[in-house]
């Protein structure tokens, strides 16, 4: 009898889950937005955070109802292929990979930028490609040698990163009640349709990467009650974490719109020099966490693509001692670093937030076509899905006619690879079955 072939092993509890989807949401962005917002939306950036954290919990929830059918790793392309079929899988699968790998290159932009302060020899570009090759190489190493040890790492990061925030919103809260002088006024500045959309494709980067981290459902020990729990817990508690966080940089930093560097500046008027080191350091915790994040659930696209003979066989490979896929892992990870040698953080950003609004739309439109089947494979069922399913539908499709010719010319081009790759699967089986 031959040898049965290693598999993935299920090692992800409800917890850890939540904490890797914390930890996929919260990376860089929130160091760096909160000025953005504010040039934007002025005193009505605090509630911005709100209003966008309630529409994408929303979306969560359809992502959530979809989610709750399958144990399978895959993950968004898994559950569009059962929707649509395999070309709206592969679409979905290629589109998820130029999410996935864009927004952590942004993120990994403003590691460097923040490891530079402490660092300035690094400040280079040379300097910041040495930092990154170290940074990945690392991170990839960690998940190579298991997923037991990315998940340590996640959860440790994710952890560090919410303890600085808390230390931030709860310092600057305390700092406001006993010395009011701090108190920068409201104000609110004259808001065009444009700011507000503008602002709202921001705030999708910011919210975005729940849903990488669904990727690894072959790895969850019970993924069909655990990944709605975790996705909606994981989504309520980043929103309450920006809301306050901007809150406090808006009420106690004046001149905001201004400030590269926001949290750390507006920590240095009400915990000094050292607050603001401390924060730049949750910066490079923070990056650092939601690299590790991706570095984790990223590489099982390509794997569960192979797996289902979409990609070629080899990246489906697990490895016999450490039981992961290996190959995918050291492929993203090349992926990455390319993305953040040839771009920068701003275009990355942007590109992430368009490409994942075209995801969340087939989503959205998966539920409805799912429900249909009555096949009671869903643990987790929506109580209004046609209003859920609707409401995120057109959210998507609004924000992605904001998108620029520049973005429109890579969102197209990965559309095109996808119908490429998907002839490409068509013609080779059918090929088998002809010979078969």
């Amino acid at each position: 009898m031959p040898q049965s072939l290693p598999g993935l092993v299920r090692v992800i509890g409800r917890w850890s889950l939540t904490a890797l989807m914390v930890n996929s949401i919260i990376g860089g962005s929130i160091f760096g937005l909160p000025n953005l917002l504010a040039a934007k939306l002025g005193a009505l950036s605090p509630l911005s955070y709100f209003v966008a954290g309630a529409a994408v919990l929303i979306i969560a929830g359809c992502i959530a109802e979809v989610s709750s059918r399958y144990e399978e790793t895959g993950g968004l392309y898994l559950y569009a292929c059962d929707a649509f079929g395999r070309f709206v899988g592969l679409l979905v699968a290629w589109l998820t990979w130029l999410t996935r790998i864009a927004a952590p290159a942004a993120v990994a932009n403003l590691f460097c930028i923040y490891f530079a302060r402490f660092f300035p020899v690094f400040g280079s570009r040379v300097g910041r490609l040495l930092v990154l090759t170290a940074l990945i190489s690392q991170l990839a190493f960690f998940n190579y040698i298991g997923v037991k040890t990315g998940k340590a790492v996640s959860n440790v990061a994710t952890a560090a990163k919410v303890g600085f925030l808390l230390l931030f919103v709860i310092s600057g809260l305390l700092a406001l009640l006993l010395h009011p002088g701090l108190r920068v006024p409201f104000s609110v500045p004259a808001i065009s349709a444009k700011n507000a959309f503008d602002a709202f494709l921001l705030l999708i980067f910011a919210y975005g990467g729940f849903e990488g981290a669904l990727f690894v459902g072959g790895e969850t020990q019970n993924p069909k009650r655990d990944t709605p729990v975790a996705l909606l817990l994981a989504l309520a508690i980043v929103c309450v974490i920006y809301t306050a966080v901007q809150f406090v940089t808006v009420a106690t930093l004046p001149s905001l719109a201004g400030s590269s560097t926001p949290l750390s500046d507006a920590a240095q008027r009400f915990l000094g020099p050292a607050g603001a080191a401390a924060i730049t350091l949750a910066a490079l915790v923070s990056a650092y966490g939601y690299l590790s994040a991706n570095l984790l659930h990223a590489p099982r696209v390509t794997f569960a693509l192979a797996e289902r003979g979409d990609f070629p066989g080899f990246l489906a490979v697990v490895h016999p001692q450490y039981h992961t896929p290996y190959v995918s892992i050291l492929l993203y990870a090349v992926l990455l670093f390319a993305f953040f040698a040839l771009g920068n953080f701003e275009g990355n950003a942007v590109l992430s937030a368009v490409s994942r609004l075209g995801i969340w739309g087939v989503m959205a439109l998966a539920v409805p076509v799912l429900r249909k089947r009555r096949d009671g494979k869903a643990r987790f069922l929506l109580p209004f899905p046609y209003f859920f399913s609707g409401f995120a539908l057109l959210f998507s499709l609004g924000l992605i006619t904001r998108m620029g010719r520049g973005e429109f010319y890579v969102v197209g081009a990965t559309c095109a690879i996808a119908l490429l790759n998907w002839a490409f699967v068509r013609r080779e089986r059918n090929e088998q079955n002809a010979n078969w």
